[in-house]
């Protein structure tokens, strides 16, 4: 839909307007094409720390979303259409962002204007995250994580547009203004663009959670001693930006906060379009993997699962480390003492139940705890860490192969500087840190190996008249 920008210098009117009280900073240009920010407009210490305030009935939560709905009608009869999906703090936020953009480009006519119909306006036209790049641009994720990722969150954002136009099609407003082929405005780039605002602006505020801080929220990431500033809950609820402890910053330079020191590539270039030019490790990664066809127990695993179906690496000091839950799950079976039984809740509902050993297991993300204290522990991590190692090799394959591939495409397609830089630096961070944990699962497959207790069960496996499970620890 057709959507009017304001320069970002004129967004100082409006902070007096609201009440936004700035003490030493200015929302800014920034020299060398770097866009906006926030720019001290005079020497500050730690003596003068307050930068910024916000006040709380500004501050775009889930409870302001539906302080606003009470007055605003077709906010509120949006926000009950769609149920559930509005009592999320992402739901709330984004149809509140997209009355916005309905409210501007029909002049008004949908929607109550408030400090937010204005604010959108000094929000970047586009917003250069993944949900945005062509094909070609997307191409060149190919082998990297980011590109399972960005697919299912594609995937994700058109089942929400979906469910979006299925409970709104029978509102009158929203059926002319929305959806009808010859008036309707809405298309699913605007709803990539309300998520790109929301994911790109929201802050984890104390004591409020995910919201969007006016203001706040045009502050720039930098990372470690370069962050100087950080965002807080003061005593009357409002949001304020301090400078952090034993920081300086001198007139005219850049006010900055931290997104995320602990993100990784994949998720800052995810949410934020960026990797920093200073990172020089992928810091961490998540993989998917999947249930064997062939494992009888394959239906019930799935469905007592309560973690995502993959794991985690990442740089544990001078080696690799893993999380996952769900892989434990992969490393056992029926032989080892894992059952399942469905009991009867009530006359109409039964529930699939995991047992290990005959005990019931209360919380699937507890089966590591019950699996490490069994004589065969060291069985099952060595099934561990040779499923991991597997998926990291095949990981690797992709990402090796696709090679060819990345540089016909950077000759055939036209691409953002930006995006195709970003893609093939994330490449080889992630090549790099799966490289990493292919050796260092190898070292620990190797010590595992001379376990007593594994030996003793190959040898045992080797003599037995009847078959055994097969066992690959190659």
């Amino acid at each position: 839909m057709r959507r009017e920008t304001l320069p970002i210098d004129h967004l100082a009117v409006w902070a007096q307007l609201n009440g936004v009280e700035y003490n030493g900073v200015k929302v800014s240009t920034l020299p060398e094409s770097r866009g906006s920010g926030l720019v001290a407009t005079r020497s500050k210490s730690e003596e003068d720390a307050l930068l910024l305030t916000v006040p709380q009935d500004l501050v775009l939560s889930l409870e302001n979303v539906w302080i606003y709905a009470k007055s605003d009608r077709h906010l509120h009869q949006i926000l009950e259409a769609v149920g559930e999906y509005s009592k999320t703090a992402r739901g709330a936020i984004l149809i509140f962002l997209l009355l916005q953009l309905t409210n501007g480009a029909t002049n008004g006519k949908i929607g109550v204007s408030n400090p937010f119909s204005q604010y959108v306006k000094f929000l970047p036209a586009r917003v250069p995250i993944p949900t945005f790049w062509n094909d070609g641009e997307r191409a060149l994720l190919t082998g990297t994580s980011l590109e399972a990722a960005l697919e299912a969150k594609l995937n994700s954002l058109d089942r929400e547009f979906t469910l979006l136009k299925n409970r709104t099609m029978s509102i009158d407003w929203c059926q002319q203004y929305w959806w009808d082929l010859e008036t309707g405005i809405l298309t699913f780039d605007d709803w990539k663009q309300v998520d790109a605002m929301y994911r790109s602006r929201a802050l984890d505020l104390p004591g409020t959670g995910h919201a969007v801080v006016p203001c706040v929220d045009m502050a720039n990431h930098a990372s470690a001693d370069d962050t100087s500033a950080l965002y807080e809950t003061d005593s009357n609820g409002d949001a304020i930006l301090l400078l952090r402890d034993g920081k300086k910053i001198t007139s005219g330079g850049e006010v900055a906060i931290t997104y995320g020191d602990e993100k990784g590539a994949c998720e800052m270039l995810f949410s934020y379009g960026f990797i920093e030019s200073t990172m020089i490790s992928a810091k961490e990664l998540f993989l998917d993997i999947d249930i064997s066809d062939d494992d009888p127990l394959r239906l019930a695993k799935k469905a007592v699962a309560k973690s995502a179906p993959g794991f985690r690496l990442f740089n544990d000091g001078d080696s690799t480390g893993w999380e996952s839950s769900f892989i434990w799950l992969l490393c056992v079976n029926e032989e080892d003492g894992l059952d399942f039984k469905l009991l009867q809740i009530n006359d109409s509902e039964r529930e699939l139940q995991a047992y290990w050993k005959e005990k019931e297991i209360e919380n699937m993300l507890q089966l590591s705890s019950l699996l490490e204290a069994e004589p065969l522990w060291d069985i099952f991590n060595l099934r561990a860490i040779s499923t991991l190692q597997n998926r990291v090799e095949k990981q690797l394959f992709i990402l090796k192969c696709s090679k060819k591939y990345i540089k016909e495409i950077l000759e055939t397609w036209k691409h953002d500087d930006n995006a195709r830089n970003n893609a093939l630096k994330l490449r080889d961070l992630e090549e790099t840190l799966l490289l990493h944990a292919y050796e260092d699962f190898e070292t620990k497959k190797t010590n595992l190996l001379k376990s007593p207790v594994v030996q003793e069960y190959l040898a045992s496996a080797t003599t037995q008249s009847e078959p055994v499970p097969d066992e690959d620890f190659s």
